[in-house]
């Protein structure tokens, strides 16, 4: 499945069991929205969940905002009822949780096919154990519905037995690894959740560090973190302009015969072109989002 340049700077997650969270998500100017099943709803709650999320999903009201539902483990009680509900949901991707081989990948993939699931439902892989990263490459390239790859930090610096640093140095190969087999295969990559929600420097810092990495955006755990997260992983003002730079003065250096250009004191070539062109489209596509 070809993902399309679209925004992922902020993707929040909410618990399918909160009726009130469901129904203030409408407002939120959140990119994407997960709708849980798994870890925030109480085995108790599971099937009430599902349905209210489908019931929040028939009203509609959410606008263009990408709308995923996190379903139980394949394995377990609840999730293949999950994966059958979801096929008769106007959702763009099911979440898999703690995906750790391609054979999962394959068994959903299976699952949703056999329920009828149109071509364009993607599938969005969260990767959380150890296992997961060493086999991110596999699970990137398991399937053409895979088209998101999510980290799970927390459960990730969990199994690592890691301590929680400001600057997540325990998590950064892990973080990489994942980075880099999202984009061997065209994949957009989500940087994991912070809990802390007094730590709004704290959080602000996390998210430069994950577009700094290259992560198209990240996970949240609240609505106050949709604002800091939009910011972080918007195109700047100047980087605009000098995208903008770099095309003009490129398609100049074409015009007079020449291969390359030099903007500001730096050599343009054509892969500086490609990433000014694809900076440019998601800037569009934001200011479509907000319109």
């Amino acid at each position: 499945m070809t993902d399309p340049i679209r925004p992922r700077r902020s993707v929040l997650f909410m618990p399918g069991a909160n009726a009130r969270a469901l129904e203030k998500a409408r407002e939120l100017p959140a990119d994407g929205l997960i709708f849980d099943l798994e870890d925030a709803v109480a085995p108790d709650a599971k099937v009430a969940a599902r349905r209210a999320v489908a019931a929040a999903l028939a009203r509609g009201g959410y606008g263009r905002r990408e709308l995923v539902l996190r379903v139980n483990p394949l394995d377990g009680e609840w999730g293949e009822a999950d994966q059958e509900a979801a096929v008769q949901m106007p959702l763009d991707a099911v979440l898999l949780s703690k995906v750790e081989m391609a054979a999962q990948v394959r068994e959903a993939v299976a699952g949703l096919d056999r329920a009828g699931a149109s071509p364009g439902l993607a599938l969005w892989c969260m990767i959380e154990t150890p296992r997961g990263v060493l086999a991110a490459n596999e699970i990137a390239a398991a399937s053409e519905r895979v088209t998101v790859l999510v980290m799970g930090t927390s459960d990730l610096g969990k199994d690592l037995r890691a301590r929680d640093t400001p600057d997540r140095l325990a998590l950064l190969t892990s973080l990489q690894l994942v980075l880099l087999a999202a984009r061997a295969h065209g994949l957009t990559a989500l940087d994991g959740v912070h809990l802390d929600l007094a730590d709004d420097a704290g959080f602000a810092a996390l998210c430069a560090q994950g577009r700094d990495l290259g992560f198209d955006g990240k996970t949240l755990i609240h609505p106050k973190q949709i604002a800091p997260a939009n910011a972080a992983f918007a195109p700047r003002p100047d980087e605009l302009a000098r995208a903008e730079r770099i095309i003009a003065a490129h398609d100049a250096a074409l015009a007079a015969g020449n291969g390359i250009a030099v903007v500001d004191g730096r050599v343009v070539e054509n892969l500086h072109v490609a990433a000014a062109r694809r900076m440019l489209a998601l800037a569009a596509a934001i200011a479509e989002l907000a319109a």
